[in-house]
Parts: C-alpha cells; structure tokens; sequence
C-alpha cells in the first residue's frame, strides 16, 4: 500500500521530469476558471489520508467505494484530477493515479 512515504517536490524528477509542472498548469488553469478548487483539492487530500493513510484510494470507481460515499462524491477536484492524470499519461505512459495525487499540496503552495 501506498503511503505518500518521502514524497517531495522533485520526487518525480527521474520518472516523469514533467510532471509536477503539468499538474500544476492543470490547477492553474482549473483555479482561474473556478477558485473554490483549492478548497476541494485540499479538502480531497485530507478525506483520502484519513481513512487509511494516502493511497490515492478515493480516486478507485466503483459502487462502493471511498469515492461514491456520500462526503467524498460531494468534493470538487475530481476533474482537475482527470484532467492532469490525462496530460501526464500522453506524456508518461503507464503513470499512476496514485503518484498523481501525491505532490498535490505542494503544488497548492505555488500559487
């Protein structure tokens, strides 16, 4: 299981050099078009650390799952999410949703 163990800015320099800045042109672009994102983006990385540490299991579709219950369907940032997951994928193939989230809050801090 995933922890978000030793994540960094840079953390992903060697595997997909591109990718915080991808992410962080995706917020950008995201939070000119609506503010409240970095509220949710936060808000979505609290509620998947709390249950059982940052696995990036609130991301995981399905019936019943940590996305569908009630608190966590009602976040916003799921689109951001999809959005650079998408970009980041054309440019690392084979990248996962999981290390996505990770660098998440320091991306946050650059605005």
């Amino acid at each position: 299981m995933v922890h978000g163990q030793g994540t960094r800015v840079g953390f992903y320099s060697a595997s997909c050099p591109q990718a915080e800045f991808i992410v962080q042109l995706t917020v950008a672009a995201h939070f000119q078009s609506d503010p409240a994102i970095a509220r949710g983006l936060l808000r979505m990385h609290f509620h998947d650390c709390f249950v059982r540490g940052c696995d990036a299991s609130i991301f995981i579709n399905g019936t019943s799952t940590e996305k569908t219950t009630t608190p966590n369907s009602l976040l916003k940032g799921y689109d951001a999410i999809d959005d650079a997951k998408s970009q980041i994928e054309d440019v690392c193939p084979g990248w996962s949703l999981a290390l996505i989230f990770l660098p998440w809050p320091p991306v946050m801090l650059w605005f």
